[in-house]
């Protein structure tokens, strides 16, 4: 078997790449289809639909990194010449639909991976990958154009592939000619005398700088659903909240996935000099931003954010053994359930930073009930706190 390619011929790698290539995204495009149409109302149903997700992106993953040889082989090598190089539509909307579907290679498993990367985990990436990707931050608003690219994305893949499809059936009943061979079992055929020109690239990167026009630029900065720091709260108290972040972590399919909320406030009593006070946080449950389960984790089977919209905690700030804590309750979904939360405090000119770490177990509250093992979601979830405040000596209502 011939490894480099001639104009006249595909060598072995070029084949291989080909073929491999097309294997690894109908099976991908499969997976995701069917996981997407899954029920989720038990706990085996989610595991079922976790995993067909993860094998969705896992081959995703390993498409692109195929994909990515395949282009940088095919760029070293000479490409075998049309057969009928007279026919100059047909041969300019064959490279067209070449160099498209080269591209959709390419976006399509990377906007998903961004996806993922991008928002709390849902449906591990299996091996070595992880969750992340380097200079992709945690952010709804580029989890959602990612998700918009890669929506696009499927239908310029879907579109180019069935045309790359007909072109090959059309070569091989209409015209009878080698064109499939060449591909199948590396037969040469052909004068080899063509010169790829530069309209077919141009029309094909047009294509896609309309896809990233239209999933990317409208509304692209209010994006609805973004996370933002909770607006100042004017307490009545002695401290304003400027900015801060409540976050969580728990286990899901053996992966941490974290979530966070939106829209809460903090009304704070406290005083430095005696290090004691009380304080306050209401929660906005429907605030919650947890990814591509934000919608079942605010259902009746976790937060049941409909029958019960808020959480709140109160709590007496004080000191034990030099580490400050918060202690009180947290009422959340219907139950109530004492809690503690030590914190660091840092107190520079009238703005305090704190920083605090605790960890509750979802079945104190009802949470996940049906799941009765760690198997899917784990029983601890980490919840951590960070914001800014200012000292105030007004009440602004």
């Amino acid at each position: 078997m011939p490894l480099a390619s001639t104009p006249r011929s595909y060598g072995g790698p070029a084949r291989l790449f080909h073929w491999l290539t097309a294997l690894l995204i109908v099976t991908a495009a499969a997976l995701g289809l069917c996981a997407t149409g899954l029920p989720t109302g038990s706990p085996e149903q989610v595991a079922a639909a976790v995993t067909a997700f993860s094998a969705h992106k896992t081959i995703g993953v390993a498409a692109f990194f195929v994909a990515l040889a395949r282009i940088l082989w095919a760029v070293t090598q000479p490409r075998p010449a049309p057969l009928h190089p007279a026919r100059r539509l047909e041969t300019l909307a064959a490279e067209t639909v070449h160099w498209a579907l080269y591209g959709a290679m390419l976006v399509m498993p990377l906007s998903g991976w961004v996806k993922h990367a991008a928002q709390a985990g849902f449906a591990p990436i299996w091996g070595p990958f992880g969750q992340g990707l380097p200079f992709v931050p945690q952010s709804a608003a580029l989890a959602q154009a990612a998700g918009a690219v890669h929506g696009l994305a499927a239908w310029v893949l879907g579109a180019a592939v069935a045309l790359h499809v007909a072109g090959a059936l059309k070569h091989a009943l209409i015209d009878r000619d080698a064109t499939l061979a060449r591909m199948t079992h590396g037969l040469a055929a052909g004068s080899g005398a063509h010169r790829a020109g530069r309209a077919a690239p141009a029309l094909a990167l047009s294509i896609w700088a309309g896809v990233m026009g239209v999933a990317v630029l409208p509304g692209a900065a209010t994006r609805p659903g973004t996370p933002t720091a909770p607006a100042p709260v004017a307490s009545a108290d002695i401290w304003q909240v400027q900015e801060g972040r409540l976050s969580f972590t728990v286990r899901q399919m053996g992966a941490e996935v974290t979530g966070s909320f939106a829209d809460w406030q903090a009304q704070i009593d406290y005083t430095p000099e005696t290090r004691a006070g009380q304080v306050t946080v209401d929660i906005a449950l429907a605030s919650l931003g947890l990814g591509a389960v934000t919608a079942q984790a605010l259902g009746p089977e976790f937060l049941d954010a409909a029958s019960h919209p808020t959480a709140r905690f109160s709590a007496a700030i004080g000191e034990t053994d030099g580490q400050l804590a918060a202690t009180g309750r947290l009422e959340l979904r219907g139950a109530t359930m004492p809690v503690t939360l030590p914190f660091t405090l840092e107190m520079v000119d009238g703005t305090a930073r704190m920083t605090g770490t605790t960890t509750l177990d979802r079945r104190d509250f009802g949470i996940g009930a049906g799941y009765g093992d760690e198997a899917t979601v784990g029983f601890d979830v980490r919840v951590d706190v960070a914001l800014t405040a200012t000292r105030s000596s007004t009440t602004n209502n």
